[in-house]
Formats: C-alpha cells, structure tokens, sequence
C-alpha cells in the first residue's frame, strides 16, 4: 500500500441495507455500512492486535443512493441514469485501533463526471465482467467515468489514501504511544500522481491538513 504500513485483506458478509432513513444523509450512511463491516471483523477475531480498516462506497444521483446492482437489468438502469451526469460518490471508512472495538468513522464525498454512455459502450464495460460487484454499476478503472484534478480519484476507487493519510497522522499525534506512533503511514500522493499519470491539487491540501 502506498501508505507505506504492512496490512493483510479479508472479507466478511454484512447486509447492505440502502433503503433506510440513513439514505437521506449519504455520509452517515456510508460511514455506518463501514462500521457494520468493521464491528464483523472485530467480532470474529479476524483484526485482532491490528487496525483495522473498512470502507463501503455508494454512488448518490439526484438523491437517490446506488448501491451494487441487483442483476443485469438493475447495472443498465444505473448506468443509462448516470450517463452524460455528473454524480457524488461517497466512501465511508471505519477504524478501529488495538485494543479497541467501537469504530470511528469518516466519509469523503467525490464529484464524479460519467462519460456519455451508449447501448455499445455500456455492453463493453459489461462485457470485462466488474460491473456486479460496484456501486453504480461502474468502477472508475473502467475508464467510462473521470474526475478533476481537485477530486479524489481514489475515493471513487473506494479507497480515500490521502484522507486516511490524514486521519491516521492526527491519529498517532493524539497518541502517547503504540501502534499509529511506532508505524507512521507515509504520504501517498507521489505515489498516486505517478500511478495516475496526473498531477492531484487536491491530495497534497489533505495531507497537509494533518499538519
């Protein structure tokens, strides 16, 4: 990982549950999809003596939340709905330091430009076999979305680095000690910006937020 802190991956099973009152405040209901994951890692013993780190993304369109597709006919829906449109895309993310169980929760929210999408462009996204398992419909690797140089390409990715860069230094300087202090994460924008081929205005004002 471009934060420069060894980590493992695991998954767990959590309902996501979109038709709740939660909908009308996207961030709260980001955030709480994470925390469900991460209260389901602890649970299980699967993150023990680590921190751990669980993200949910949803897609937000006139209001309305996106979630995964249901079946093929649901991914066309959203993806006619969201072609030509410009779109929020919401990441929730839940921390729980060692030693802890209750997480504590962020979301970052990404402005998001979908090309336009024709019946043959969406049939060959459709056709790399990705499209069930994202919110939207879409990812942004896929390359049928973009965003600007002053929005988080990786939050759309499902994956805020610079932001959790931040919230993970803020982290260790309240911190007399353990694991955030012995570890520090490194800044991911260079990494990021070299991956990407682009130049982000909006990863170094995060990190440097962190102080």
């Amino acid at each position: 990982m471009w934060l420069g802190l060894p980590f493992s991956t695991t998954a767990v099973d959590t309902p996501e549950d979109l038709d709740t009152p939660l909908a009308r405040n996207p961030s709260a209901l980001a955030e709480s999809l994470a925390a469900e994951k991460a209260e389901a890692v602890c649970e299980a013993g699967l993150g023990s003596g680590a921190l751990v780190l669980c993200f949910d993304t949803i897609v937000v369109l006139d209001e309305s939340v996106l979630g995964k597709p249901r079946d093929l006919a649901d991914a066309w829906r959203m993806l006619r709905a969201l072609s030509g449109r410009t779109h929020q895309v919401v990441t929730g993310v839940a921390l729980v330091l060692p030693g802890e169980m209750a997480p504590r929760t962020f979301a970052v929210v990404t402005s998001v430009e979908m090309k336009p999408l024709t019946d043959s462009r969406i049939e060959a996204w459709m056709a790399q076999g990705e499209f069930m398992g994202c919110a939207g419909a879409y990812n942004i690797e896929g390359q049928v979305a973009e965003v600007t140089a002053d929005e988080c390409f990786q939050n759309v990715a499902g994956l805020p680095l610079c932001h959790l860069y931040a919230e993970l230094q803020r982290e260790a300087d309240r911190s007399e000690g353990g694991y955030l202090v012995e570890s520090r994460p490194t800044s991911p924008v260079a990494a990021c910006d070299a991956a990407l081929g682009r130049s982000c205005h909006l990863g170094p004002r995060v990190v440097s937020s962190a102080g």
